[in-house]
Formats: structure tokens, sequence, C-alpha cells
């Protein structure tokens, strides 16, 4: 049934010689799905924009499957939450066939794996010998093992970071960040308008470097890196199926390692924790000495991952230390950044660290492009975590998409009536991402007194939470004396200096003086009794200003005119701001920094924490324990005013903050979201039992 052919030095091996019964090979099968479902994930990819998920709601439902069956995602945020996201059990979809086939995930289904096979196949191109030599098993394939562990161990503490090398995520964030944007820019079109990411640099040359090791080691990254291949590695211990070799019928030929994606050592006892079950061995082996059987004797393989105990030991301290070691940095708490703002339906900072797996979808179908995965900001847990970025846009008051993408809870599908505080949600008032802050030293109005009231027609809040207010100045150079006047207008120069009893003639410009509906000037006319009259100019030529109305009084000659300038100039409302960056995305001062930016404080998501590191708050609240004391307010309670009035909320200090499932919560709004988020959680421990 098998024929070998040797051209040039060359092996190559065909399993069948009839052209139609290849066609019908596992390999053949294998291939077919694996291109199937890198198509299914490059279609979720690209139809995870605002766009397809405001046209076809039912959308959100599906572009986060391929994540929400990555069982790492599941294992890890369950042991960091200790519950899970309803939409990550689909991972048993994963997880039970890997009990009975072994590490099939990893050569059938992911996509990150097919891209690194495809692209060795590719550009791979090796003598025979040396592709049976790089594909025998090394030690460096115990570092996934390491990384795992570490990862875990971390977790274990609440600090998730599996996102930074689970290779969904990885592909996820690698096409947000870098790749779609680099193939749309040619062509904007073809994926709508390309997004701008910061960093994007780093995830670009990230995975080129990681796919371009393929060049050194097949399957680089599967082999050495990945901590979900080492997780599936493990449980393959357990598989029922593997693959078998004959002793009898093997002659030692080794042509099973030509094609071996996993370098599993197929000749001689299989390493069940590095085989893909790519089935290569098999259809290479022209002796059809292996066979994929059911519970084969266990002398012939090497059931576990062949880690040192001493390294693994060293990988969890690792994994131990990294916690204290970013938590002490106070970038989460204390010393937070205020440009560490996060998404509309976020949950606490520390919660949401202990949820987010840095996918970075939710940028992927921010429709502003508001959304930037973080570089620092965030101190090094928050790495590649969704922040908003208001200089590259800002967010949409009727957008909650990002809520529906996110598979793990980290981003809460809130709607928008919620997010907008109105109907039933009108009592808890709507989500405050922050608050707007203005440097007078930059804007136009404050500073250099040029009329700009650009943030405040930007401003969609009803009323406006940016608003404006007159501020009267004098002018540069504004006094001046009048020569002449009538009931209507006086002629001026410039005030004499010392020694002159009448000053240089003045040239205005015409029209100069009249203003308009953001600026108006008056003319402050100062008598030689003492007595003086402000009227507004309404038109002036060369040397005259004509007033709206009459003097008062006929100036003299010699008498003191002052040119006052009235200027409107913003303000905030905290109250009703609730920092969707649009003023900052708007503002016209360019620079490092706008004239109006918006900060993390005064942001809904931690308002019911009583511990001053997790509430970024503006101003006190009554806590229930004061007003049960007589109504006095404890000042050590800090609670945030997100819009309420003193003794909203009360603060229920639990640890989901705002996510509260418990009916004696108490913590008003924190109760309302906690109900709506119960449907979408399973708590572990009750699931379990």
């Amino acid at each position: 049934m098998s024929d070998t052919n040797n051209r040039k030095g060359k092996v190559r091996v065909t399993r069948f010689k009839d052209s139609w019964r290849n066609a019908l090979r596992i390999t053949t099968i294998r291939i077919i799905i694996q291109a199937v479902v890198f198509g299914l994930f490059l279609s979720f990819v690209l139809l995870t924009t605002f766009t397809h998920l405001d046209r076809f709601p039912g959308l959100r439902h599906w572009v986060s499957k391929v994540l929400e069956v990555d069982p790492l995602v599941s294992i890890a945020t369950a042991i960091t939450t200790h519950t899970v996201y309803k939409g990550l059990l689909w991972s048993l979809v994963i997880l039970i066939p890997t009990l009975f086939l072994g590490r099939f995930f990893c050569n059938w289904v992911c996509p990150y794996g097919t891209l690194h096979q495809f692209v060795g196949w590719l550009a791979r191109k090796m003598r025979p010998r040396d592709t049976i030599n790089v594909n025998r098993y090394r030690s460096y394939q115990h570092v996934k093992f390491y990384i795992l562990g570490a990862m875990l161990v971390a977790a274990m503490f609440g600090s998730l970071q599996i996102g930074l090398l689970d290779p969904i995520c990885l592909l996820y964030r690698s096409f947000t960040g870098a790749l779609i944007p680099a193939a749309n820019m040619p062509t904007q079109r073809l994926f709508g308008d390309y997004g701008l990411h910061q960093g994007a640099w780093l995830v670009g040359f990230l995975i080129f470097g990681l796919v371009a090791m393929n060049l050194v080691i097949p399957r680089f990254f599967c082999r050495v890196l990945c901590p979900l291949g080492a997780l599936l590695g493990m449980l393959s211990r357990f598989a029922w199926w593997r693959i078998e070799r004959d002793p009898v019928k093997c002659t030692d030929c080794d042509l099973c390692l030509m094609h071996c994606e996993g370098a599993s050592d197929p000749h001689t006892q299989l390493r069940k924790s590095a085989c893909f079950v790519c089935f290569n061995c098999i259809e290479d082996c022209p002796e059809d000495a292996l066979s994929f059987a059911l519970l084969p004797p266990k002398e012939h393989e090497v059931a576990g991952p062949d880690v040192s105990r001493r390294k693994a030991i060293f990988a969890g301290i690792t994994g131990l230390l990294f916690f204290p070691f970013v938590r002490s940095s106070g970038a989460a708490t204390r010393d937070f950044s205020t440009k560490v703002i996060r998404p509309p339906g976020s949950v606490e900072e520390l919660e949401f660290l202990e949820r987010c797996i840095k996918c970075d979808q939710c940028i992927r179908v921010c429709p502003t492009n508001v959304l930037q995965p973080a570089l620092f900001e965030g101190g090094l847990e928050g790495l590649w975590t969704p922040i908003l970025n208001f200089r590259m846009g800002h967010c949409q008051l009727n957008c909650t998409a990002c809520g529906q993408v996110c598979p793990t809870g980290a981003i809460q599908r809130i709607s928008v009536a919620e997010k907008l505080g109105v109907g039933e949600y009108a009592g808890q008032g709507p989500v405050k991402l922050g608050t707007a802050h203005f440097d007078t030293g930059r804007c136009l109005p404050y500073s250099k007194n040029i009329p700009c009231v650009v943030c405040e027609e930007v401003c969609p809040t009803s009323p406006k939470a940016i608003h404006t207010e007159r501020r009267m100045s004098t002018v540069r150079d504004g006094k001046m004396m009048a020569l002449s006047a009538t009931e209507t207008t006086v002629l001026v120069t410039e005030w004499p200096a010392p020694g002159q009893a009448i000053g240089e003639p003045v040239l205005f410009r015409a029209n100069r003086w009249q203003g308009d509906e953001t600026t108006r000037y008056f003319v402050l006319l100062q008598h030689a009794n003492g007595l003086s009259e402000s009227h507004r100019i309404v038109a002036n030529d060369v040397d005259t200003l004509m007033i709206e109305g009459r003097f008062a009084q006929q100036p003299d000659a010699g008498a003191a005119v002052i040119l006052q300038m009235e200027l409107k100039v913003p303000r905030v409302d905290t109250e009703l701001c609730i920092g969707c960056g649009i003023c900052e995305k708007e503002c016209p001062v360019a620079g490092d920094r706008r004239a109006v930016y918006v900060t993390a404080e005064g942001e809904t998501r931690s308002q019911h924490y009583q511990e001053s590191d997790r509430n970024r708050s503006l101003r006190l609240l009554k806590t229930a324990s004061a007003a049960g004391a007589g109504g006095s307010v404890s000042l050590s309670h800090l609670m945030l005013a997100s819009g309420g009035t003193d003794g909203e909320g009360g603060g229920c200090g639990c640890k989901s903050g705002g996510s509260c499932s418990a009916g004696d919560c108490g913590s008003g709004a924190a109760s309302d979201q906690g109900a709506a988020q119960q449907g979408h959680m399973v708590d572990l421990r009750t699931f379990l039992t």
C-alpha cells in the first residue's frame, strides 16, 4: 500500500498510490479542519466591529467563542475569581476530548498553531536527515510547563497573566493591534478605517519574531512557550488513545520524525505531553508500524512531562513573588495613574486585573478607536489591558459594544439605558468613567483671552456638564483718553505718556471691538467727578467707539476710557460629567496635553469600596454605620459621589465591588448591578458541589 521514492537525496513518502485515496487520508481531513477553523477565527476577528454588531446583534454571542473554548482562560479566571463566567463553560468542548484523545487541540483546532505550521511548511527547507534531527525531543521543551506553573501560582493570588502568552489571546491581540491595521493602511476599504494603537510596534514585532522562529525550530512557540499547550499536555497523560509503535514491524528508520509537529519521539517511547495527534508519523511510516490505539501498554509511553522538580519549585516561587512585587508598586491602588480609565461596565480595578486576559477584543470592537492597549500606565500587571486614550477618540454615548464581546466579565454586559442611567436605572445614575479637568495655563480663554467654547458645544450630557461663565478683564493697553464724545460715541487716543497732554492717535480695525456670541467688549468711562459707567461696544471705526444705549453723563475731554473684555470661560459640573472624553478629543489645543483632559477620579466602578486605596472618590458620603450612629459622617470611609446625593450607595465593601450577588448587600446601585450579573456568573464552589 505504501510507496517510498528517493529523488536527489530527498525522502518522500506517499501513503497510497491512488490519488483519490490520498484525498481521504486522516492528515488531509485534519488540514481541511485546520483551514476551516482558521477561517472561522479570522471571520470572527473581522466581524468584531461596532458596525457588524449593531447591524447583526446576534453576532455578539459568537464572536468570542474561540476565546471561550480556551481551557486555560477558564481555569485561570476560575482560580483568580473563584467563579466561572458562563460563556467559559464552552471550554469543556476541548477539555473533555483531551482526556480521551490527547493534545489534539494544538494541531486540529488552534488557529495560532495552524499559522505556525503553515509558515514552517512554507519557509523551512532542510535536508531529510536535518529535518529528522530537528524534530527530536529536546529538553528546552520543558520551558512551557514552568511558564504555566508560574502563571497559575500568580493567579492563585489574583494576578491573571495567562493572556501574555496564551495563543488565542496573543493572536487576537496581534490581529487587533498590528496585523489588521498594517494590512489596511494601503487599502482602507478592505477592513474599514484602520485604527491607531499605542505600542503596536511591540505587538507586531513580537508575533513576527515568534513566527519567524519556525525557521530555526519547527513549531517553536507550540513546543517551547505555549502555556495552553502545557496545560493540555499535562491532561494528555490521562488520554485513552495515543500513537502506538509496533516494535516488531519497526525498522528504526526514523521517518516518523520527518513531519512530527510536536517532537514527541514516536520512534521510541511516545511522550504524550508533546504529541499533537497530527497523525503525520502514521502516514510517514513505510512499515505500518504506527497506529492510533486504545489503551496501549503503559511501558511504551512517557505519560507525564519530564520536568525537573527543582525547576518546577523555582517556577512556582517566581509566580509567588510576582504578585507582591507588582502589587507593592501601588499602581493599582494608592499610586494609581489617572490615565488608567477603563471601559464602561468595567469592574473595580483589582477585580478587573483578576479577569482581563488581554485579548484586546474590546479594542477591536470600539468604533472610535478610544480603547488602547495599555503599556505601563497601570504597572506591569496591567500590560496590554484596555484603557481609554481620549487623544485617539471618545466613548460614544450610546455604545456598550466592549462589554458585549468580553469573554471573562472584566467588562460587564450593560445596556445603553444602564450606561446612561435612564429608565429603571435612573436611581443609580449614569456610568461615569472619570471627570474632566481644565489646565488653565493652556486653555485659550483662560490663558490667552482667545474665545473658545468647543468643549461646551460637544459635551453630550443634558444638561451640559461643561458650561461657561462670563469673566470680565481689561484689554491689554486698554487704558485710553477721551478727546470728545457724543451721547453714543466717544473719540479716543492712547493714554498720554508723562509730560504729554494728548496721547498718540489710535488705529482700530473696523468693528474690532464689536464682539460676538462668545465675547463682548465694554467701555468703562471714568468721569472727572469720580463717577464711572460701563457700556457695551456695538461698533467702532479707526478711533471712535459706539456704545449700546446712551451715556448717563456727557464725557469730558481727558476722561479715562478703559476697554474691557467679557469672555466666556469653561467650567465643569462634576455632578453631570460622565468622563466620555469628547471634550479632550475635540479640544483645539494640541501638543503633549490638551487644555481639557479626563482622569479616572469620579469613576463609578469603585464607588462602593470603603478602602481609600481602591475608591477613586471626589467627595465623602455617609456610610450606613455612620447614619445609624446619629447621622455623623465618618471621614475614614471614602465613598465616591457619582452623581447621587449624600447617603446614596452606602457601600458594601464586598470583593465584587458593584457586582455583589448577595441578597443582603444593600449597596444601592451595587445590588442592582449584582442582580443583573447574577445570570452571567457561576459560583465555582457551588458548581462543583
